[in-house]
């Protein structure tokens, strides 16, 4: 039996109910795909948190109080001591030091981590050719036919694609990871320049102030040995005794005892010298003496938080980084890889069809693969990256607390060493007019002993090296000074940005 025919208005009304059902339908269907793409990605987001810079209390000053107040930024600090011999040996330092180079190659290897960790953002392309001849039995179960040819050849060639979706970031936190890790040898290497420059300027510091005490010592021994020879004379003609001969004769070998000890440790200073500089141990030139190298200009009157720009405590920053991201590259390891596949080709048995479309070949797939049970290898793996973590954050502070100590150490012993060498210069003063009267007095025949004299001299030898070694100690500390506080050259130079 026939079905009755339907009124057209009512076909019209239902081929319409039937039209907006399918788009609510559609609508429905892309809504909820937007809010589980927007679902996941806030997922994503919420495996690890952002890196945020632990909170550090600085103080506002330092505890000394000196004069000048002067910015160390940018400035090539060594040459306000005014000696282009110190200004070169900076230089080859720089352009020879094994460390250096060692560190500029560790930079190189990192950046090609980096580039590595990057490369899974994007998709990966490749191909496969192959050409195979073979052939087959007669002898099987199954045999071929009389039709068919034993030997075949195949001729194939493929482009296939590949592309890991990263829903939950890990590739992206991989890739964080991986450039805070770049950035961290980025400051190790101007940790190092600073700390080698420091130690070339100390190092040579060390040398002047040991020809300063040659110099001091040879002077003391030329003096002693003109005395030993007015005794020489007076004893050959009995006008002294033999004890008071023995006595001025010890005087002179006691001084001149000392001359070998100061060139040895010259040419050991010289050797370790040579060392930072990239160089076979041997002699290094000097420029101006120690007492007339200029004065450093003391880095006072800035804020504290200018710690944070030292390289040392930048590295520190970095590692904490690379530490937090690679917590949520982690953790990420417990939901699935999602990934998109696809291949296409041609294959054929024939040379001349190789690239006919009956020979295309193509496919297409979604792949998607998770851990359901792993033993507690992933949780004890986030564990450990939660340690690690944690590990550089404490690093990190123990680094800001040694900058402010080394500082405050420096800025102190600046201060306090110059009250010394002030101190001590009004103590040589004092000793030149002591051994000029004690002569005097002996000439004018009020002395009855040499032991004035040699009493007066022997303080004023060991007055004068002490100065010496004084002066020594306030440049390395003044050097000190603008190494605790990062500063002294374009912090961003040899830099790379990744």
């Amino acid at each position: 039996m026939s079905k009755p025919l339907t009124h057209p208005r009512t076909f019209l009304a239902n081929a319409g109910s039937r039209v907006v059902s399918s788009r609510r339908r559609r609508l429905r269907v892309g809504l909820y795909l937007l809010l589980a793409v927007l679902a996941v990605w806030v997922f994503g987001c919420a495996v690890s948190q952002d890196y945020r810079r632990p909170e550090v209390v600085l103080p506002e000053g330092w505890n000394s109080d000196l004069a000048h107040a002067d910015s160390v930024a940018n400035v090539e600090w060594w040459k306000q001591f005014g000696d282009p011999v110190l200004d070169e040996l900076i230089i080859t330092a720089l352009a020879e030091n094994k460390d250096l180079s060692i560190a500029a190659a560790r930079i190189a290897e990192f950046a090609g981590r980096l580039q590595t960790s990057r490369s899974a953002l994007f998709p990966e392309v490749g191909y496969g050719a192959n050409v195979s001849r073979d052939q087959r039995s007669q002898e099987r179960a199954t045999p071929i036919r009389r039709d068919e040819e034993r030997i075949n050849t195949n001729y194939e060639a493929t482009v296939g694609v590949g592309w890991e979706l990263d829903l939950w970031k890990r590739i992206g936190r991989a890739n964080e990871a991986s450039r805070a890790e770049l950035l961290s040898v980025v400051e190790e290497r101007q940790a190092l320049v600073l700390s080698l420059v420091s130690a070339v300027a100390v190092s040579y510091l060390n040398l002047l102030s040991l020809d300063r005490e040659l110099d001091i010592t040879r002077q003391t021994v030329a003096y002693r040995g003109e005395w030993l020879q007015i005794f020489e004379k007076k004893d050959a003609g009995g006008q002294i005794s033999g004890l008071e001969l023995a006595q001025v004769r010890s005087a002179y070998e006691q001084a001149a005892a000392k001359i070998p000890r100061i060139e040895l440790r010259a040419s050991l200073a010289e050797n370790e010298l040579s060392v930072l500089l990239g160089r076979n141990p041997g002699p290094i030139q000097r420029g101006k003496a120690l007492d007339t190298l200029g004065m450093l200009e003391v880095p006072q009157g800035i804020p504290a938080d200018v710690l944070i720009r030292r390289p040392d405590v930048r590295q520190k920053e970095q590692s904490l980084i690379a530490a937090n991201a690679r917590i949520g590259e982690v953790r990420a390891r417990y939901f699935p890889d999602i990934s998109l596949t696809g291949l296409f080709g041609f294959a054929s048995t024939q040379i001349s069809s190789w690239l006919k479309d009956s020979a295309s070949l193509w496919s297409v797939g979604l792949g998607v693969v998770g851990p359901l049970f792993t033993g507690g290898r992933i949780k004890g793996e986030v564990r450990q990256a939660e340690a690690r973590q944690q590990q550089m954050l404490y690093d990190y502070l123990k680094t800001i607390q040694t900058a402010l100590r080394e500082v405050e150490d420096a800025l102190i012993s600046v201060e306090k060493l110059r009250e010394l060498l002030a101190v001590q210069q009004r103590e040589i003063a004092a000793l030149e007019e002591y051994a000029a009267v004690a002569r005097n007095r002996y000439d004018a025949g009020y002395a009855t002993s040499y032991l004035e004299i040699l009493d007066a001299d022997r303080n004023l030898y060991l007055a004068k090296i002490e100065q010496t070694q004084t002066r020594k100690d306030l440049f390395a500390a003044l050097v000190r000074s603008y190494k605790a506080m990062g500063g002294g050259w374009d912090t961003t130079a040899g830099t790379v940005e990744p």
